[in-house]
C-alpha cells in the first residue's frame, strides 16, 4: 500500500497545496476544518485588504479563482482594484474551493507527527486513528501563533483572554460586546486599525496605541499609484514587484536581512478604504513604547513613553493587541519534541531549502512559516501562486 502525504492545515496554502499535489498522482490526506482562521479568528464584517488579484488560491488548473466562485455563487464579480472582498465572501471562496478541488478533506486534529524508523512519520489524529505517512507538509496558518509584546505578556499572567484584561485581535470574532466601554487597541497595521474601526461602529469608545515606528498612516487608492513603476499585487514599487514574482534568490539573503523585510516590507499600514472610516471617530495616541502594562486592580492601564521624553497613563475597560503573529517551531507542539530538535531554525522560524522543504526530508512548511525563507509575499494568499506548484514538484520529486 502506498504511504499519503499528510497536509497539516486547511486554509488557504494547505488547500492549495493539496490540490497541487493530487494532480499529480500523490495520495493526500488533508486534515482540518477549512478557512478556520478566516471565519473563527477575523472580525465579523471585516472587509480584505488585499486586492482581488492578490486573493486567489492557486489550482493546478483553470476555473478556480476568485472570480470563478463569484460567478458560480450568483454574486457581483469582484475584478478591480477599487473592489473590496467582505471576509464572509473570502471564506465562502476557499470552502468552495475546497468543496471542488479537496473534497475528502478530514476534520480532525492532528494531535502528533514522529518520525519513524523506516524514514516516514507517525502521526496520530484527535480521533485515536495512527497512520504512517511518507511526507508532511505543515501548512497551520496562523494557528498558535499570536504574539503579544512582552509588557502585555508579563501583565497577562494567564495568557490574553477575550474576558480579561487583555487579549490578541484573534481572539475576537464579534466586537459588538464592546458597546459603551471603554477600549485600547495596541497596533498601527490594518488588523488593529480595522479592529477599532468596526469596535467604534459598535458603539465602543477607542483609542488606538502606536508604538515606535508603527505610526498610523493609510496607503494611496488605487487611482493615486505612481504609473512609472511595475505593478505587483500589493502596489506599484520595484522592491513589490521583485518580492512578489521572484522570490528564489530570498532565502540566499543574510539573515537578518530576511528577517528584517519580512517584519518591515508591506509592514504596519491600513487600507485606503478604512481611513474615512477611522479618521475621527478612533482617538489616536502615538507613543515610543509601552513602559509596563498593569490590571491588579481589575483596570488595565499602560504605562507609555512618550515622543517628548516624559511618560502617560492610559487606561480602559479592555486591552486588545492587534500585535500580529510570530513564527516559533517551539509553539507547533503538534511535531513531536525529537523532530522539533531535528529542524534547523533561524529566530523561531524554520530554514527552508528549494521546494520548502525543511532541515528534516520529508518535511515541508508552506504559508507563514516559510516567510523568512521566501520573503513577505508567503504572508498573503497571492503566495500560494509561487509556493504550491514547486513544493508540489520538489515532494514529488523526492517522494512520488
Amino acid at each position: 500500500m502506498i504511504q499519503p502525504v499528510a497536509v497539516i492545515g486547511a486554509g488557504p496554502f494547505g488547500l492549495s497545496t493539496a490540490a497541487h499535489l493530487k494532480a499529480r498522482g500523490i495520495p493526500v490526506r488533508v486534515f482540518g476544518e477549512p478557512m478556520v482562521s478566516w471565519r473563527d479568528h477575523m472580525p465579523a464584517g471585516m472587509l480584505l485588504k488585499s486586492t482581488p488579484v492578490a486573493s486567489s488560491l492557486d489550482a493546478p488548473q483553470p476555473g478556480h479563482n476568485l472570480v470563478d466562485y463569484c460567478d458560480a455563487a450568483g454574486i457581483p464579480r469582484l475584478v478591480t482594484d477599487e473592489d473590496i472582498i467582505p471576509v464572509e465572501t473570502f471564506i465562502g471562496y476557499g470552502e468552495w474551493f475546497q468543496q471542488k478541488l479537496v473534497p475528502e478533506l478530514e476534520r480532525v486534529r492532528v494531535v502528533s507527527v514522529d518520525r519513524n524508523t523506516g524514514g516516514g512519520f507517525e502521526l496520530k489524529l484527535d480521533s485515536g486513528e495512527l497512520f504512517t505517512a511518507r511526507a508532511v507538509v505543515v501548512a497551520t496558518g496562523l494557528y498558535g501563533l499570536a504574539h503579544l509584546p512582552p509588557e502585555l505578556a508579563a501583565a497577562a499572567a494567564d495568557g490574553p483572554a477575550p474576558t480579561g484584561p487583555f487579549s490578541h485581535s484573534s481572539q475576537h470574532h464579534d466586537l459588538s460586546g464592546f458597546k459603551g466601554k471603554e477600549l485600547i487597541v495596541v497596533g498601527a497595521g490594518q488588523s488593529a486599525l480595522e479592529t477599532a474601526a468596526l469596535a467604534a461602529e459598535a458603539g465602543a469608545q477607542v483609542r488606538v496605541v502606536s508604538r515606535g515606528r508603527g505610526r498610523v498612516a493609510f496607503g494611496a487608492p488605487p487611482w493615486d499609484q505612481p504609473k512609472l513603476r511595475p505593478e505587483s499585487p500589493f502596489g506599484r514599487a520595484w522592491s513589490l514587484w521583485a518580492l512578489s514574482y521572484y522570490p528564489h534568490p530570498y532565502r540566499y539573503l543574510p539573515a537578518e536581512t530576511r528577517h528584517y523585510l519580512v517584519r518591515r516590507v508591506l509592514g504596519p499600514l491600513g487600507a485606503w478604504w478604512l481611513k474615512d472610516r477611522f479618521e475621527g471617530k478612533v482617538q489616536v495616541s502615538e507613543v515610543d513604547r509601552i513602559v509596563r502594562a498593569d490590571a491588579t486592580t481589575g483596570t488595565p492601564e499602560l504605562t507609555v513613553a512618550t515622543p517628548g521624553g516624559g511618560t502617560q497613563r492610559l487606561t480602559a475597560d479592555h486591552v486588545i493587541a492587534a500585535t500580529g503573529y510570530r513564527v516559533d517551531i517551539a509553539a507547533m507542539d503538534f511535531l513531536g519534541p525529537e523532530l522539533r530538535t531535528r529542524l534547523a531554525v533561524s529566530r523561531g522560524t524554520p530554514k527552508l531549502g528549494a521546494g520548502y522543504v525543511s532541515s528534516v526530508p520529508g518535511v515541508y512548511f508552506t504559508g507563514l512559516p516559510a516567510a523568512s525563507s521566501y520573503g513577505p509575499v508567503m504572508r498573503f494568499v497571492c503566495g500560494t501562486e509561487f509556493a504550491s506548484p514547486r513544493l508540489a514538484k520538489h515532494l514529488a520529486a523526492a517522494h512520488g
